[in-house]
């Protein structure tokens, strides 16, 4: 016979005393750190715990007994449903102040660095309207409140089209209103899943892998107004193959500010297109963005800094950091497309970028071509394998390097490289500062940190970009 559970306590006048590093709230009890989401510091709540651990709580919130002097009022009608925006009941000038604390309390507590005077964040100009990329799931178990279900609504249908509920996996919240992009996300959203509703399309099942309207992803390039839609479709038979190419033809007719209307059929267990074949419908097969003279084209598979104006923000800060004179050679490591490298490369004698996403090099050398640059080289391939003693045999050995890793950070090997080759400068950006300062700890054996300076990329969130100046020991 099992031995029964024992009932997770409720815990009642818990001051809320800070926020964490992942975007929940922090209170105190018994010695034990509770993480509490959608909670502000001086919050006083009532909490449900729903784990236990030996030195730590999750919990959720039953009740305010008293609310946070530092509340704002929330701006988005499914803010604490659909799981992004964490932060928008936060004040925009408080959420600077706690990523600032992020950066530094990441690379003191965890990289135990010695650091400068950390520059003042620098805020993003839009709070709202800032993506120039979302995807919508679309879903025939559409997500219900517990709102919905205690009012014990009828559902008279079960699809929707919108964002993916964190831990329910084939669960889609219906999405009416977003702010994170330009209203075009929410005219197009809207519009498709009205018209899939009234033909009576099959939005797909996530368990049963069926059903024709599968995935939409919009791009928009915010200095020339151009929008590409991308479709993904799972289709199985000639009706299917009909369907689709009659909801694409009404895509194209009803929504002629889509420059780009491509198509992607999908009939795997994820929605990775990244070894798929994309479709053109009506359109171009990308959308150019600019950034000062510059052009970058942006296919269906290309990366881009998803804050396109704050992007320009962070690639300034790094073309201060690197300082170049015209002489210096230049590696890019996780290079992307390739903008940081473009956008420094009239600066430097010659510029090497490695990247991992064959698709992603094919778009930085296109995107050099049509910016008339000559002095860049790129190479596709992981970056441990490809960056060794040979490879830098053969380019030469960096004045300079700039490294944009993932949220994982720099594999060891990388580092153990960029050590021997001892570059006398580097810029680290990283969009995860608990990684980045556990690189730079490797690196501080040999650098000193120069400078730093918080940016932040995507507002109503906990994440916050950082860029390090690092230069060799003398």
């Amino acid at each position: 016979m099992s031995r029964k559970k024992k009932p997770l306590p409720l815990l009642e006048d818990i001051p809320i005393t800070g926020l964490a590093a992942e975007g929940k709230a922090i209170a105190r009890v018994d010695g034990r750190v509770v993480f509490v989401p959608w909670a502000v510091p001086g919050d006083v709540c009532t909490l449900q715990v729903r784990r236990k651990k030996q030195s730590f709580m999750e919990a959720e919130v039953v009740s305010f007994k008293e609310l946070s002097p530092l509340r704002r009022e929330p701006f988005c009608p499914h803010f604490g449903v659909c799981g992004g925006c964490k932060w928008q009941m936060l004040p925009y000038a408080e959420q600077l102040r706690q990523k600032q604390q992020q950066v530094v309390d990441a690379l003191t507590r965890i990289g135990h660095l010695t650091l400068p005077a950390v520059s003042p964040i620098l805020g993003s100009e839009q709070e709202c309207e800032y993506r120039n990329k979302l995807e919508f799931g679309f879903s025939n178990k559409r997500w219900l409140t517990r709102e919905q279900i205690a009012e014990g609504e009828v559902v008279e249908q079960k699809n929707g089209l919108g964002f993916h509920i964190p831990g329910a996996f084939d669960k889609i919240l219906d999405i009416e209103t977003c702010h994170l992009m330009q209203d075009v996300n929410n005219r197009l959203r809207n519009g498709i899943r009205q018209y899939a509703l009234e033909r009576g399309l099959t939005f797909f099942d996530l368990r049963e892998q069926t059903g024709l309207l599968r995935n939409i992803t919009i791009r928009t390039a915010q200095q020339t107004g151009e929008v590409m839609l991308i479709v993904q479709f799972c289709i199985r038979t000639a009706d299917e193959e009909r369907q689709a190419h009659e909801t694409l033809t009404w895509m194209r007719d009803s929504f002629p500010e889509v420059t780009s209307l491509l198509w992607v059929n999908n009939t795997k267990c994820n929605d990775t297109i990244g070894d798929l074949d994309v479709q053109t419908f009506a359109g171009t097969s990308f959308i150019t963005e600019r950034m000062e003279d510059l052009q970058f084209r942006v296919g269906p598979k290309s990366f881009y800094q998803t804050n396109t104006r704050q992007a320009y923000t962070l690639y300034k800060v790094v073309r201060d950091f690197v300082a170049l004179t015209g002489k210096e050679l230049v590696y890019d490591l996780y290079t992307g497309t390739g903008t940081i490298a473009q956008f420094v490369a009239r600066q430097a004698r010659r510029v090497v970028g490695v990247e991992y996403v064959p698709e992603a090099i094919e778009d930085a050398r296109l995107n050099a071509e049509l910016n008339g640059l000559t002095n860049l080289t790129f190479y596709a391939g992981d970056m441990k394998d490809v960056l060794n003693d040979d490879f830098i045999a053969r380019n030469g050995r960096p004045d300079v390097l700039i490294t944009d890793p993932p949220r994982a950070g720099m594999h060891p090997g990388v580092v153990e490289t960029i050590l021997r080759t001892a570059p006398r400068r580097i810029v680290y950006v990283s969009c995860n500062p608990a990684t980045q300062a556990r690189d730079l700890a490797a690196l501080c054996t040999r650098y000193d940190i120069q400078a730093v300076q918080p940016v932040d990329m995507f507002p109503q969130t906990h994440h916050v970009e950082n860029v390090c100046l690092l230069s060799i020991k003398q």
